[in-house]
Formats: structure tokens, sequence, C-alpha cells
């Protein structure tokens, strides 16, 4: 079994990992990349497989960066099925559609820039037939239901924990003759998070493809972060501000008015107009009320007593466009929960243009921000943001909650790998940005003792091989180099990550596009030769003096 990371590998998005041996060819996810834009044209770059030879996908999650290419993937010729579990079924019946409108639009913006400019604009990424075609193509799966997928294939899906209807994969599949079981954690949910039940654990397993999202990194409590929450909102209660509130529409937004529910509840905060400014947070708010077979059991009590924990007082939905824009002339205190997640896209970025200039706003940040985007950009401090082609300077006040986020922190993860009893239990690390990968695959190693890889974009995995110890991390051998017995120190790991990551960009690069500035870029390799030259030096003679 051969397993080539065409996404998700060295970055949190375009999670995508073709399977192969000589009896079946499958995926698990098929994800957009987001971010900067070396990232996003990958959502263009030719698939390393035929679709139409693909006989299934398992679909882990509804989030886009794990489901958006299904539809470019079914106007290539995919005829199998989806497998999902029913709730992942449901979202994706409104999400994909949203998708599809987003790319339909900027398809459109495109084309009338490029006809100013004289140039062909290139057609939607797809559109909203085919995404019919491939709702078509989904079959719900319940949780803990074994399924055959191909020849010698089968594999179930467990409770992850991370959004409505999320699972990782158990597959058992067949590697040299023998069988296997192969776990892909596609995103693992943080424990005693409200709403959803915790991650289920297995024991046994004998690879593992795990995320690594948050894995260099602890959050804060849920009952620390609900107080901060609610200091945030107390603040611009008394100052007269907004509370701007980033929300991707599935998950996050259903928590933030879970916990103004149980704040309200409380007395910790007043009742503030509070708004729901996102026609998929709505409609996907919507079908969590379908699946409490996903709720924990603190929120099927609250159901059974008459409780709706997803309602607060003065809450307004707003669907239409005339309702939203009527929000940025709304005077006095007030709550906005607007998609995207990133600040990337959709409704957030007005709601931002006309209000993040102003010192009594707080914007809240909940979700993770990819690298390139308007949110990680605000989370690292940017004074000034471009918002429609408008450079608006930042007076609000930032605030950071990682107590909401989806995903689990570097704890819950090894606590999550620590219930698989097998010794020679194999790990491969994806699904986090180079640095956080690399870091916690160390640390995967240290705690747990099972070798950890962290593969690269593109890189082909065979389920024969060990893992590959010339890039597993730390490495011994390499790091008696650094001293006697002694492990290289962060600063060194973090750049041998930062180099690998500038060697698979530089060999990926597409050098005939103009995007490329050849001169200065070969000028400064030039100067990165010398530097290598120095290097080499340095380590020849410390090798040769011990």
């Amino acid at each position: 079994m051969e397993i080539t990371c065409v996404g998700g590998a060295r970055t949190v998005t375009g999670s995508c990992f073709w399977c192969r041996n000589e009896k079946a060819s499958f995926l698990v996810d098929c994800g957009m990349f987001h971010g900067p834009e070396r990232l996003e044209e990958r959502n263009r770059a030719p698939f390393p497989f035929v679709a139409e030879d693909i006989e299934a996908v398992l679909l882990t999650h509804a989030h886009i960066d794990h489901s958006g290419l299904l539809p470019r993937l079914v106007r290539e010729g995919f005829r199998g099925k989806i497998y999902a579990t029913p709730a992942t079924v449901d979202l994706c019946a409104i999400m994909l559609p949203d998708s599809a409108h987003i790319q339909e639009m900027e398809a459109q913006w495109q084309r009338k820039k490029n006809v100013r400019k004289g140039k062909e604009a290139p057609p939607p990424l797809y559109t909203q037939a085919d995404v019919e075609r491939t709702l078509e193509r989904f079959e719900p799966v319940p949780y803990g239901t074994l399924f055959s997928f191909a020849d010698g294939a089968e594999a179930s899906f467990r409770d992850a924990g991370h959004i409505l209807g999320s699972a990782f994969l158990e597959c058992s599949l067949s590697v040299g003759g023998h069988r296997k079981k192969v776990v892909f954690s596609g995103d693992l949910g943080n424990r005693d998070q409200p709403i959803l039940r915790d991650p289920e654990t297995i024991e046994t397993a004998d690879v593992v493809f795990v995320e690594s999202t948050y894995g260099n990194r602890m959050h804060r409590s849920m009952g620390e972060t609900l107080e901060e929450f609610a200091q945030i909102v107390l603040a611009a209660h008394r100052e007269g501000g907004k509370v701007i509130i980033p929300a991707f529409a599935v998950e996050r937004t259903q928590e933030v008015l879970y916990a103004l529910h149980a704040l309200q509840k409380q007395g910790r905060i007043p009742v503030v107009p509070t708004f729901v400014d996102s026609p998929l947070a709505i409609s996907a708010t919507e079908i969590f009320r379908r699946h409490p077979e996903c709720f924990d059991e603190q929120t099927r009590q609250m159901l059974l007593q008459g409780e709706s924990p997803l309602s607060v007082p003065s809450l307004t939905f707003t669907r239409s466009t005339d309702e939203s824009r009527a929000l940025n002339e709304l005077e006095g205190p007030a709550i906005i929960i607007s998609a995207s997640g990133m600040c990337d896209a959709g409704r957030i970025l007005h709601h931002l243009k006309h209000t993040i200039w102003r010192p009594d706003t707080h914007v809240v940040i909940i979700g993770f921000q990819a690298q390139g985007t308007t949110g990680r950009k605000l989370v690292e401090g940017a004074q000034r943001i471009r918002l429609f082609h408008e450079e608006v300077v930042v007076r609000a006040r930032i605030h950071t909650l990682g107590g909401f986020s989806a995903h689990a922190d570097q704890g819950g993860l090894l606590e999550w790998l620590g219930a698989m009893k097998n010794p020679a239990l194999r790990a491969y690390v994806v699904h986090g940005e180079e640095e956080i990968a690399v870091e916690f695959a160390a640390r995967l190693q240290e705690i747990i003792g099972c070798p950890a890889y962290v593969p690269f974009l593109g890189e082909t995995v065979s389920l024969l091989e060990e893992v590959p110890p010339r890039r597993a991390f730390p490495q011994p051998a390499a790091a008696a180099t650094m001293g006697r017995g002694a492990e290289p120190p962060e600063s060194v790991a973090r750049l041998i990550a930062r180099l690998q990551g500038l060697a698979e960009r530089l060999s990926s690069a597409t050098w005939d596009r103009g995007r490329i500035d050849s001169r200065r870029l070969e000028k400064q390799l030039g100067k990165l030769a010398k530097i290598a030259e120095k290097l080499e030096g340095i380590l020849e003679k410390g090798q040769a003096s011990s």
C-alpha cells in the first residue's frame, strides 16, 4: 500500500491522501487549499491520479479544506461513492453549493478584470452543476459501522469531536499480504467542548496519519475562555462598541451561541443585540438541530428539559444582503458573528471595514488563522490591513480565544495517540504548518516513543517500509554532531524545517509564469550557496575533531 500526500502535508489545508495497492485506489478527503497564492494555485494543479480510476472517497468531515475539491474531482470523471457520516452529508449539501457560488463569483470578477487587460480569464474551479452531480455520489454511514468500499478494503468512522459529523477513520487494508489497521485522524477536536462529544480513542493501530494544527501549544480551559469572553462583552457594552466575531459557519458559530446562552443565563453578561450574519451559518445551525446523536450528554439533557442551547435573547439571523448592510449603520453595543472565520472572504470583511478603525470595537478571533489570511495578520498585530483594495488602520482591540478552538492541542493529540498500545506503531504527522508539524513529530517520538515522520506535499510513502530515518526528527546520528548525545537546539530544528520546505517550494516552482523575479532569486541563491559552503566547513571541521 502506497499513500501520496496530495495535500495537508506541511500545511494546514488541502487535505487529500491517495491510497492504492494492487487491488484498490481511493482517497481520504479531497480538500481545497487556503492561504498564500502559492498554495491556492494548487487548487488548479493537475491531480496526480486519473479521477475515473479512483474507486471511492472517504470523507472525514465537511470543512472545505477537506471536501472543497470533490466537485472538481467529479467534474474530471470520478464515478465512485463518497462515504461520510450522515451529519457530514447534510453539511456538505449546504457548504459545497456555497463554495461553488464563491468560485463562480470570483471567476466573474476575474473575467471583468482581465477583459480590461485583453487577457483570458480562467473558468470557475467548479460550478453549481458540478456540485449537484457530486452530492448524488454521497453515501451516509453512521459512526461505528464497518463498511467495504473497495476490494479487500474496509473502514469505519469514529467520532473525532471536531465539528458536527466529524470522524477519524479506521481502515483495514491489505499491506504486503497482511491485514493492517491504518488510521487517519482527520481533524481531532478538543475535549470538554460544548455541544459535541469528546473524541473517541482506539487501542490498536499499525499506522496513523495524525493532524498537528496545534501540535506546539496548549489551549486555555473553557472556564478561562468563557471568563475572558465575558470581560470582552462587558467592556464593549460599557464603551458602547461592537464585538465582531469572525466565525466559521459550522461549529464555531454554534459554540459562540452556546457560550452566550450560558453567560447570559448565569447573569455574567447583559442581554446584548446579537446577530448571526451568515446565510451558511444559519443553515448550519438548522442542521445542528437535526443531529442530536452527535451531542454530548449535557446538551442532550438541556434539550430534554426544553431548553434551547443555541438561542439567546435578542438574537437575529440576517440572511439578506440588505439586512447585513443595515448592521453597519447600527448604533450602540452589539455582537456580530459572521463568516468567514479567517477573514479572507464573506460578509465579515464589510463589518471589519466599518468598525476596525474604531477604538471601541473588539474583534474576537476564535479559530485557526492560516498563513496569508487577513485573520492571521490581525492576530500577528498588523497596524493596517487591506480590505476591498483599501488600506484601513487597525484601532480595534484584537482578542484571541484559543479555548474555542475545534482542534485538539498538543496535550490532546498526545493523549489520543497514547491510547494506541501497539509498540510497533508508526506515525505520519500531517495537517500542520511546517515548523509546528516538525516540532510535534519530535515531541511525539519523545513522549510516545514511536517513529514519526513529517511527509512533504506530493510525497509518496510506502506502508511496507519503515518511517524514513533520514527525515524522522530528531535524528540521533545528526544530533551527535551538535555535542555529546545532545539534540539540536530548537532554533536549529526550526531552521531545518524551513530549509526543507524552501527546497520543496523551489523544486516545484513554476518558473515561466513571470511571477518569480528570476534575477533576484538567483542572486539570493548565490548568497545562500556561500553560506552553505561555510556551514559545511564548520561541520566537517567538527566531525574531524570528534
